[in-house]
């Protein structure tokens, strides 16, 4: 054996416990100098508009075992949402009533402004309705002038029921360019027929709307194809027929052939909402992929692997303090 190995400081090296002190130093050293790194991540900027009409009232959804509404879903997948979106992407929040979206607040950084977003959303309640009219397309295309005023990719969560019903004519013009602004459609609810809650003045449910109650036919415009072979048609006084509309428009569920017309009319992408969960995919292959320039901080990981060293290096110690009597016992 060298003399070098006898050597009191040669002993100290080899030392598993010095040697984990020494790289703990080490670490904690590092934790102190070194910067973050740049790095680019990839996000998103989008308005989400959400539909707070009557329809959204209707419970066609189930969580916790009970059932929701379209409008509580549609919040729920807002929030779940939101902490899956990469820090430095940016959610703008809107509400749709009658015909045109009002925007609650532009752009925001989704870290950052996490807690007045997701207050924001969770506020969110059909008693903000100005209007007891739902005109979807109208809406839609408003809600698409306003993202591409922002730069942002939309996001629009309705049932697609139409208050009043569409003309005979279909769909209204959309003046902008199919595809300019990118984006989804959600459609929120079930597809089987539900009853539309009815609230009074006081906002108190008081039962479902009846079919007198709603608008079952839209009847301004040129009238039908069928006009003339209605019952009481008139070409100058009754151009509709003479008779009150029928229909289900009391009724709802969504409608997804309409949404899909929207989305095909304006260039946006198509989702169902099948639940609180169910966002951020559909969402993520429609948006713009945006580089986000960040930083990865390397501090907290190299503090802590520093305590963890220190940890074992007296961990170990103890543990062989503690074997030590039993070995010796064992010997005598």
């Amino acid at each position: 054996m060298s003399l070098w190995a006898e050597l009191p400081l040669a002993r100290n090296l080899r030392d598993r416990r010095l040697q984990a002190l020494a790289a703990a130093l080490l670490l904690a050293v590092l934790a102190v100098v070194v910067p973050p790194l740049p790095l680019t991540r990839t996000g998103v900027s989008v308005l989400a508009v959400v539909d707070i009409t009557g329809s959204m009232n209707v419970r066609d959804y189930m969580r916790d075992g009970r059932p929701a509404s379209r409008l509580d879903t549609a919040k729920a997948a807002l929030r779940d949402l939101i902490p899956e979106l990469p820090c430095g992407s940016r959610l703008a929040l809107a509400l749709f009533t009658e015909r045109r979206p009002f925007l609650l607040f532009a752009p925001i950084e989704v870290c950052a402004d996490f807690a007045p977003l997701d207050g924001a959303i969770a506020a969110l309640d059909w008693r903000m309705a100005w209007e007891g009219d739902s005109r979807i397309a109208a809406g839609l295309h408003r809600a698409v002038a306003m993202a591409g005023d922002f730069d942002a990719d939309l996001l629009f969560i309705t049932d697609g029921q139409e208050t009043p019903p569409l003309p005979p004519n279909g769909l209204p013009p959309f003046e902008g360019k199919a595809g300019a602004v990118r984006g989804l459609i959600v459609g929120a609810g079930g597809y089987g027929l539900s009853p539309i809650p009815k609230f009074n003045d006081r906002g108190r449910e008081t039962g479902f709307y009846a079919e007198t109650d709603v608008q079952q036919e839209n009847r301004f415009g040129p009238p039908p194809a069928d006009a003339e072979s209605r019952e009481g048609y008139n070409p100058r006084n009754a151009p509709f027929g003479g008779s009150a509309a029928r229909g289900e428009e009391h009724l709802s569920s969504v409608r997804e052939p309409h949404l899909k017309a929207l989305a095909a009319q304006t260039g946006l992408a198509y989702a169902h909402l099948d639940g609180p969960d169910s966002l951020r995919a559909p969402l993520l292959a429609a948006a713009t992929p945006r580089p986000l320039p960040g930083r990865l901080d390397l501090r907290p990981f190299l503090g802590a692997a520093a305590l963890a060293l220190v940890l074992a290096a007296f961990l170990a110690d103890a543990l062989r303090a503690r074997a030590l009597p039993f070995t010796a016992s064992r010997t005598s």
